[in-house]
């Protein structure tokens, strides 16, 4: 008898889940799922319930045998289950503007996951992290989990170096430079190989092949003549060239924020006085989103997700399950364990890179020495991370304010001094590791 699969979504009422769901149905040939338990706390109750009914229709109207739970308990979700899918974010939209809002205060960029935004949000989420481990550790103790929560390369060193849970973690970047560069040649996404060296929200494409061919300097000499390439949430600045050429490999679209800072400032101070900050636009994306998904005759994905930012999240993290489940042995880019994988970077750190995904998780393939005009900056987010995922951990305040001050794109340890403060008091009810 065909296995068939738990799966649970800790973070269920978000209003990616849709795109989750519709990954699912597309993989229900290979990836038999007998029961979804979407799961969320009691704030999210109501997003929940629509997203929930919205997940029934698409399941009925896909003609399958899924089962779709809806629960406030998380004991429930993750008891039994063979995948958790953690895709929550603690202190919702509002911490988000605040994680906006402070640094830009202090002359400093302000965004989700990178520099003092991403910091704040790696504190108030490895306490609820951890939890969700120890659950999985006597609930599911065989069950994957597959994170997904930003900043995902600190969460994801957080579970890997202070829980036994198998853990991978996952981002939508590199799918999408995948996807970027087979739009540019106009192939499918299978014909594009990328070699991927890096940390989360700071991976290079250090080389780019199509059907086996080397097309880096082809690849680079269209980027720098203009061509859209970034996320959603990030603003699409043209890259000046001669970075492009001198680097001679692909960034990231958050490369911006450090080979650009001045102007991503810029950008980022006259669209919060304008429009608001990105989270500030997300919040009224996702009121009109969750009206569509309200309306009962709606039984698909809505096309106005993709306005949301999570682009081909679905396609990755579909793709990973069902590669571990069914020991596949393709190759992924996700965030795991570095053993000696990059050798400028400790063993025991989180890298994002390509990995051959089968039953045992993932084994990243060799990547050696990086080139040294990548190296530092690399060397000194990491550094940073690090540090982060002790303050989370130990609720330390020293640690937490040289994390801060390390970062690049902090620019001294008194500026990093008053965002800490300001995050600490600002953010006090979701920092059980700091009281006292």
């Amino acid at each position: 008898m065909t296995k068939k699969y738990k799966i649970a979504v800790i973070g269920g009422g978000s209003s990616y889940t849709p795109e989750l769901i519709d990954g699912f149905i597309k993989k229900a040939p290979e990836l038999p799922v007998s029961d979804i338990y979407l799961e969320d706390i009691e704030q999210g109750k109501e997003k929940l319930e629509i997203v929930g009914a919205l997940a029934e229709r698409m399941v009925k109207k896909a003609g399958l045998d899924i089962n779709i739970h809806l629960t406030l308990n998380q004991e429930e979700a993750i008891s039994g289950a063979d995948f958790v899918v953690s895709q929550f974010r603690v202190g919702g939209l509002d911490a988000r503007i605040r994680d906006e809002k402070i640094p830009l205060k202090y002359g400093v960029i302000g965004q989700e996951t990178t520099g003092p935004g991403g910091f704040a949000k790696a504190l108030r989420t490895i306490p609820v992290i951890m939890n969700i481990c120890k659950d999985i550790q006597r609930l599911a103790p065989s069950a994957w989990l597959i994170n997904f929560t930003n900043p995902s390369g600190i969460i994801t060193e957080t579970v890997l170096n202070h829980t036994k849970v198998k853990a991978v973690g996952l981002c939508n970047v590199p799918v999408n430079m995948i996807n970027y560069v087979a739009q540019v040649f106009e192939v499918e996404m299978e014909r594009v190989y990328i070699e991927f060296a890096g940390l989360n929200h700071l991976v290079w494409g250090q080389k780019i092949y199509l059907d086996g061919e080397d097309v880096t300097e082809k690849l680079l000499d269209i980027l720098i003549t203009g061509k859209n390439f970034t996320m959603k949430n990030i603003p699409d600045l043209i890259w000046d060239k001669d970075l492009i050429k001198s680097l001679g490999m692909l960034p990231c679209p958050y490369h911006r924020y450090y080979y650009m800072s001045d102007k991503m400032l810029e950008e980022e101070i006259k669209e919060a006085s304008s429009e608001g900050t990105r989270g500030e636009v997300v919040k009224n994306i996702e009121k009109e989103l969750f009206k569509l998904y309200k309306n009962p005759s709606l039984d698909i994905k809505p096309p106005e997700l993709e306005k949301r930012g999570g682009a081909l999240y679905s396609y990755a993290a579909c793709n990973l399950i069902d590669s571990i489940a069914n020991n596949k042995k393709d190759i992924q880019t996700v965030n795991v364990r570095n053993n000696g994988t990059i050798l400028d970077l400790p063993e025991d750190v989180a890298i994002e890179t390509n990995c051959i995904i089968g039953k045992n998780g993932a084994s990243p393939l060799t990547v050696g020495h990086v080139p040294a005009k990548i190296r530092g900056l690399m060397q000194a987010v990491k550094a940073y991370e690090q540090l982060t995922v002790e303050a989370g951990v130990k609720g330390d305040y020293y640690t937490a304010l040289q994390a801060l001050t390390i970062h690049p794109l902090v620019p001294s340890a008194d500026v990093a001094k008053k965002i800490l403060d300001d995050i600490l008091r600002q953010n006090k009810e979701f920092l059980p590791q700091f009281q006292g």
